[in-house]
């Protein structure tokens, strides 16, 4: 009753703070044909100051702390991120009308972080006064790239197989009398075969062109840039005076444009199985579930804070709204977007800021975290 109690509070808290009022806000004008834009070049700069302030502020806490604490709550985060996107392909994979690789993608955008989740979970935990560990902001990567890897070795893996069994079965099939396969299909030369072998090799998944794919999206690198510059400098002095001050202000105008691409994916989401939406509503809390549950075992073995095991939570319900689906467009060309995409925008992501991040909060605070 407690959990339910402070459940409750938090949401209704949340409902009238910035971060999801914004999102509201904007998924209402978007819904009423408003013609409000904000210029991508102006949304591509918000990221990257958000994402700096969340990287410096983990670089300034790593370089003052001890690197031994956060080993447990890393090794958690890839753990995480990598069953998220095995989750995804034994269970929305095996329903109806849900294509295996569209699944996969679906995965992996879910296993990945959004960086505007993250940095409202930063914010409810600041006005809620729990305490967590400064660089805890810094997991983002740890969970990121490795769902992201995943999700694009086993789509990659999935179809190769695929591949090779319909090859298999268009050559068992019976030659009728008079008929003689096209002798071009077979190797003339020694060339020609070895032409084929390199082929065939490349089918192989190439995992680091993923891994730098991902260290290269502009919400990766935004954040590694911050870390780096936090631990080897010191920026303390513009981080004070520039990027923290700014921090909730322009999340709020992030928080809009969400809102509005949020009510524009809900279209695309009507193309895809209906299962989409379901696996939206209901995989954020079972990815912060679990995520929740590695960070309590950091939390009694190494004093793991119940704030740092509430950021946990948040990232894993959470599904990447920047870095992840060019990634995923480019590492499995054959996914439909509209599926994995409109599924983390238009429900993923509402439902990650405005149910999991007070029930994630609630729960802690219910097992002693306040």
């Amino acid at each position: 009753m407690d959990f339910l109690s402070l459940f409750v509070k938090d949401f209704l808290l949340q409902l009238q703070s910035p971060t999801l009022a914004f999102l509201i806000g904007g998924m209402i004008i978007a819904a009423l044909g408003s013609e409000l834009v904000i210029p991508e070049s102006i949304c591509t700069i918000i990221v990257f100051m958000l994402l700096m302030k969340i990287g410096l502020t983990g670089g300034i806490a790593i370089r003052n702390s001890n690197l031994t604490e956060m080993v447990l709550p890393m090794i958690f985060a890839v753990i995480t991120g990598i069953v998220i996107v095995f989750i995804a392909r034994y269970t929305l994979a095996k329903l109806p009308k849900v294509k295996t690789v569209d699944a996969i993608a679906t995965g992996g955008l879910f296993g990945a972080v959004s960086g505007s989740t993250m940095a409202a979970g930063l914010t409810v935990l600041e006005q809620a006064k729990m305490p967590y560990e400064e660089w805890a902001g810094a997991l983002y990567p740890f969970m990121d790239i490795p769902a992201l890897v995943t999700a694009i070795v086993i789509a990659n893996i999935y179809l190769n197989k695929k591949k090779r069994k319909e090859a298999a079965y268009s050559t068992e099939q019976p030659v009728a009398a008079g008929d003689y396969p096209d002798q071009k299909d077979y190797p003339s030369t020694r060339q020609e075969y070895l032409s084929q072998q390199q082929d065939a090799g490349d089918n192989k998944v190439k995992i680091w062109p993923i891994i730098e794919e991902s260290l290269r999206g502009p919400a990766l690198s935004a954040m590694l840039l911050g870390l780096a510059l936090g631990i080897f400098t010191q920026p303390e002095s513009v981080y004070k005076s520039f990027y923290d001050p700014l921090f909730r202000g322009l999340l709020s105008i992030l928080m809009l444009v969400m809102g509005i691409e949020a009510w524009s994916r809900v279209g695309e989401l009507r193309k895809v199985a209906q299962w989409y939406v379901v696996y939206s509503v209901v995989a954020p809390f079972i990815h912060g579930l679990i995520a929740f549950g590695l960070g309590m075992v950091a939390h009694y073995t190494m004093n793991f804070s119940m704030g740092g095991v509430v950021i946990l939570a948040v990232i894993a319900s959470s599904s990447s709204d920047i870095s992840g689906p060019p990634t995923l467009r480019a590492g499995i060309p054959s996914a439909n977007p509209s599926a994995y995409i409109g599924a983390s925008t238009a429900v993923g992501t509402p439902v990650a800021i405005g149910l999991c991040i007070p029930f994630f909060l609630g729960l802690a605070q219910a097992l002693g975290g306040k």
